[in-house]
Order: C-alpha cells, then sequence, then structure tokens
C-alpha cells in the first residue's frame, strides 16, 4: 500500500509539472517578451549585414508569431514575410527519419536490425559493414563512413546510383564510435523508403506528411517554388568586401533530395513543430506515431562540447545526435533542434518539449549562417525571462575575423610554387576523360592552348603551376580546383588526383573506345614459346581476357592503341600487331623485357 501510494504520488507530481509547464506556456504573453525583440533583429541586420531573415514562434499548438525582417528578394527590396518560400535543405532530414519510422511501425523496416536484413540491395564498403550498419546507425551520422558532399554536389546522380555508391565509401571510423554527418546516409534512406513503400520518397513524404499537415506552399524544387507569389532569392556578401551580390540557386538536388529538397516557409512550418511538440498531434488528429517522435530524439550519439571547450562558453552543452534532429541542454533546458543550409540559405528548426515552446528561423546569406542559432537563442532567452547572451557581439567578431584571415590567406596562395618548371607533357596529352568510381568523371579538355577543367558543372580555365599540377582561379562561389596529374611507368599521363572532401580521390583516365568489330578480331590462340596457348576472348567487365591454361583469367583494357594493360601490373602491357589488315601477334613488354607470341 505505501508502495502504491507513493507511485500514486509521484505519477501526480509529474502529472502536475506537465499540465504546469503547458499552463506556464499557454500563458505566456509573447508580445510582453518580446519586447525590444524589432529593434534587436534591426541591429542584427545592421552587424551582420543580413539581406533578410524570417521567424516564426510556436507555443503549444499555435504559431504565436510570424515576422520577417528585411528583404526576401534584396535587389528589389521586396519584404521577408512569413509566407516566403525558402529551402530548408538539411531541416528535410527529420521528415526524411520520420518517414521511415512509419516504415519501421508497419514492420518493413527496424531501428536496430542490420538494414541488409530488409534490404538486401544495400551494400557497404566491406562485409562487417553491409552486415552490420542499421537505420539508426545511418539516420545519426555514426556509420564511421565521413561526408563526401563532392559525390553529390552539383552532379547529375539519380538517387539509386548514390546508393549504388555506398559500396565505394571507405569508412574513416569504427562504426558507432563518432559521429560523421553524412548527406549520402540520409538520400540512401530516401531510396529505400521508395524501395520498402512502392512510391518516391517524395510522394511519400508528401502523402504521409506534408498533406495531413496541411503544408500547401511546400515544394521540392526550386521550379515549383518560383510558381509561388512569395519566396527568397539568394544573396550574400563578398568573401573581401562588404558587397552583397545574388548567386543562383542551387538546383541539383533530386538525387539527394532526402538529406535536404524541401522548401518551405515560416507558415507550413509552424504546423511541423505544431505536430512535434505536442505527440503528433495536428488539429486534433493524429498524423506522426509519437514513437516514432520518440526515437528520434533519443541519443543515438554523443557530441563534443565544441565551444565551451574551444571559447569557454557553457550555455548549450551535452549535445547528441538522435535521428534527423540534435538535442542539448540550454541553460538547463533540453533543446531539439537542427539546421540547414544550401547556398544563400540557412535554416533553424528547434524546440523545447518540456516548455511547448518552438522557433523557426530563416535566413538569406551564406555570411549570415551562425545567425540562425544567434536569434533562436535570444528568442528562448527572453520568453524564458532570462539575462541575455551576448550571441551576436560574440559570433560577428567570430565572423570578421574569418573573414580578414580569408582574405590574407587568399594573397599568399602562389607560395610554395617551384619556379621556371614545365609540365612533363604537351597540353593536349593531359586531355582526356578520368574517372573515380565514388565521384564519377572528370573532364579534362584544352582551348586556345589552356586546360579546361569540367567537374560536376563546374567549369574553370587551369593554369600551370608547377610540374605536373595545375590550378584553377579562385572562384567567388566554386572555389580553387588544383589537379595533380600523374604518369604510368609508359610514361604517359593516367591519372589526376584532386583533395575532395576530407582525403585525395584519384581520378583514372578512362580507356579509349574501340570499334567492337576490332576487338572481334583480337580475339583468338596465340602461342608462347614453350608451346603453351593463350586464349584471348571478350570479358565481361573488360574489353578482352587473356587464360593460360592452369592460370587465373587476367583482364584486359584499352590504354592506347592497340597497346591493354592489367589491372594487376601498371609496368605490363600486351599489344596486338597487326600486318596487311591481320592481326598476326600478341606482344608481352615488362621492364624484363618483351615477348612476341604468334597468332594460329
Amino acid at each position: 500500500m505505501i508502495r502504491s501510494s507513493f507511485r500514486a504520488a509521484i505519477t501526480a507530481g509529474f502529472l502536475f509539472l506537465a499540465a504546469f509547464s503547458r499552463a506556464a506556456a499557454t500563458d505566456l504573453d509573447v508580445n510582453q517578451k518580446l519586447t525590444g525583440f524589432d529593434a534587436y533583429m534591426a541591429k542584427i541586420l545592421s552587424d551582420w549585414n543580413a539581406p533578410g531573415i524570417g521567424v516564426g514562434i510556436v507555443v503549444n499548438d499555435k504559431l504565436v508569431f510570424a515576422k520577417g525582417y528585411g528583404f526576401r528578394d534584396y535587389e528589389k527590396k521586396l519584404p521577408f514575410t512569413p509566407e516566403t518560400l525558402c529551402p530548408i535543405a538539411s531541416n528535410t532530414k527529420l521528415f526524411t527519419a520520420v518517414a521511415a519510422g512509419m516504415l519501421v511501425e508497419e514492420g518493413k523496416l527496424s531501428w536496430d536490425k542490420p538494414v541488409r536484413d530488409s534490404v538486401p540491395e544495400i551494400h557497404f564498403f566491406n562485409d562487417q559493414l553491409t552486415n552490420s550498419v542499421t537505420l539508426r546507425d545511418m539516420l545519426s551520422h555514426r556509420t564511421g563512413i565521413t561526408r563526401h558532399d563532392t559525390i553529390w554536389y552539383k552532379s547529375d546522380f539519380t538517387r539509386k546510383e548514390l546508393f549504388d555508391k555506398l559500396v565505394y565509401l571507405e569508412p574513416q571510423e569504427s562504426l558507432r564510435q563518432t559521429f560523421l554527418y553524412n548527406n549520402l546516409m540520409f538520400s540512401a534512406v530516401g531510396y529505400i523508403i521508395g524501395l520498402k513503400s512502392g512510391k518516391p520518397w517524395e510522394e511519400f513524404v508528401q502523402q504521409r506528411l506534408l498533406d495531413p499537415l496541411d503544408m500547401r506552399s511546400t515544394v521540392y524544387t526550386i521550379a515549383d517554388m518560383l510558381k509561388k507569389p512569395d519566396f527568397g532569392v539568394g544573396f550574400t556578401e563578398k568573401r573581401d568586401s562588404n558587397e552583397i551580390y545574388r548567386i543562383p540557386y542551387y538546383e541539383d538536388i533530386v538525387g539527394v533530395a532526402p538529406c535536404g529538397a524541401i522548401i518551405s516557409n515560416i507558415d507550413d512550418m509552424s504546423h511541423w513543430l505544431i505536430a512535434l511538440m505536442n505527440d503528433g498531434k495536428y488539429q486534433g488528429k493524429q498524423v506522426l506515431p509519437p514513437a516514432v517522435l520518440k526515437a528520434t530524439l533519443e541519443p543515438a550519439i554523443a557530441l563534443p562540447n565544441t565551444l565551451l571547450d574551444s571559447m569557454g562558453w557553457s550555455e548549450i552543452l551535452n549535445s547528441a545526435y538522435g535521428m534527423g534532429r540534435e538535442t542539448a541542454s540550454y541553460r538547463g533546458h533540453l533543446l531539439s533542434f537542427h539546421g540547414g543550409a544550401l547556398p544563400g540559405f540557412h535554416s533553424q528548426v528547434s524546440l523545447m518539449p518540456q516548455e511547448h515552446i518552438g522557433v523557426i528561423v530563416l535566413t538569406i546569406g551564406d555570411h549570415t549562417r551562425p545567425l540562425i542559432n544567434v536569434v533562436s537563442y535570444n528568442i528562448y532567452e527572453r520568453l524564458l525571462g532570462m539575462d541575455l547572451t551576448p550571441w551576436s557581439e560574440r559570433q560577428v567578431q567570430m565572423r570578421l575575423n574569418d573573414k580578414q584571415a580569408g582574405t590574407e590567406a587568399r594573397a599568399k596562395s602562389n607560395q610554395g610554387q617551384v619556379p621556371n618548371t614545365q609540365p612533363s607533357h604537351a597540353l593536349a596529352d593531359y586531355v582526356a576523360d578520368y574517372e573515380n568510381s565514388a565521384y564519377g568523371d572528370l573532364h579534362i579538355s584544352l582551348k586556345d592552348n589552356q586546360l579546361q577543367f569540367d567537374f560536376h558543372k563546374i567549369r574553370l580555365p587551369l593554369t600551370h603551376f608547377h610540374y605536373d599540377r595545375f590550378d584553377t582561379p579562385d572562384d567567388e562561389q566554386d572555389g580553387k580546383w588544383s589537379v595533380n596529374f600523374r604518369t604510368d611507368p609508359q610514361g604517359d599521363i593516367n591519372e589526376a588526383v584532386i583533395s575532395l572532401d576530407e582525403a585525395e580521390a584519384t581520378f583514372t583516365r578512362k580507356p579509349p573506345a574501340i570499334d567492337p568489330k576490332l576487338l572481334l578480331e583480337l580475339t583468338g590462340t596465340y602461342k608462347m614459346p614453350d608451346g603453351l596457348k593463350i586464349e584471348v576472348s571478350h570479358g565481361e567487365r573488360s574489353a578482352l581476357v587473356l587464360k593460360v591454361s592452369g592460370q587465373p583469367a587476367v583482364p584486359l583494357t584499352p590504354l592506347k592503341g592497340l597497346i591493354f594493360k592489367t589491372p594487376q601490373f601498371a609496368d605490363l602491357t600486351f599489344e596486338f600487331l597487326i600486318k596487311d589488315g591481320q592481326v598476326t601477334a600478341l606482344k608481352q613488354k615488362d621492364p624484363s623485357g618483351e615477348y612476341t607470341f604468334p597468332k594460329l
């Protein structure tokens, strides 16, 4: 009896606290708490040279504050409004996590069993990963595989093509040991949603999330956004001045849509926040499964206290990533949040679950990215009656310091150049298509006696730096690219090496195309000096296959002309000899010498 009474008392106490928290949020006089906020935002716009910012506040189940500051179109001076559509970028991730959770609820997926159990099509770099990685691992960035964002950025890869590239991504850390943000994992989960539901990710999310939440203005593409009457236009600050200039929309998002394609506004996103804050209910209807929301909120992997360790700031502590969202303690209050970033646009969607308060911040301008935190934290402190932390003053000085450092660094970009060197080959010899299994194709061409760089729609001229290194200009949007060419043992240019993401990526020269009729003529039997026979036939994964009885088959791929190489030895080649239009022999060459095998 005593134990039962004690449990009842504790339960009543929790119910009282929950009721008190909700009542406190209900009674919150937002207008009074936000006294001075408009002046604060005017100063933010000025101090940060910000084109435009949208702010929304949700309390319990209502959007109680929605306002734009500055301009949605800086050039035309069109005002930012609660209806202004902006890419929310990675705030799309929680939509994908919840959509996947719905399939977990239906028994089609599992949070913690290997994904391979329900999706046999998935393959990672090795069998250990393939047989171990779970849906929770993929959605919490704990696979040990780093970002590799250049694979999808400005590329035309389909979602399936990106899904199939997972096998080429070597892990940098052990599984479940380190937080390594990875957009490709969310793209892969989106593809899995399509496989298991029978509907593309876009259609599933539209029918199961957006429509029930009455998010009527929300779209997936820039083309659809531009059909609406109120949308943001990307502007940002130049690197080496205060000039604000227009930048193009980022539109190559289809392949990775599940990690960042959603475009929305304050009004629509408030519906999403209301559901998140009310156990999945919106306007009295159960739209999102409560168990799924709880699962996405649960910490899956810890993050370091970066601001405390590096700056001594202790307001936000003990962050952890769940699935599609992060949690932390903000001055003693549980905060759930996620940021989003695409060129020209940044977003933050956050909530304090116990206080039933949520905040949406949308900003225009890459240089204003810190403002998604600065403004959000300021609002929470005002609503909770806290002393205001000087977040803007702290962060704006950091921004200015970084900007100055970047300008100074670019002024020293040519240091280390070895003078008076020449390329090892004529420029025409570098011209080719080079390929990398994960990153795709790099095209090197020649125009007006200058090499041209073409990679994922980034097209820039290449200038000789030293030896076989060529650099592009340092473009304001696309940055600077440095390509170091390598030769094979035959002295030919056969590789291009670029520093991408967190490591070097090697692009191998694509083999030249050979007429299928000629390939057929090269097949046949060739005789070795000891009487053994070499059989040359068509290969499934290579142009030709060379086979000696009792020995493993050797794939042959074209090198140049009628010279072929093997994957095992770069210094071993096979050349087919032709006389009077007929294939007469096969010549093997390596550093020890050469042999000629007549065709039978």
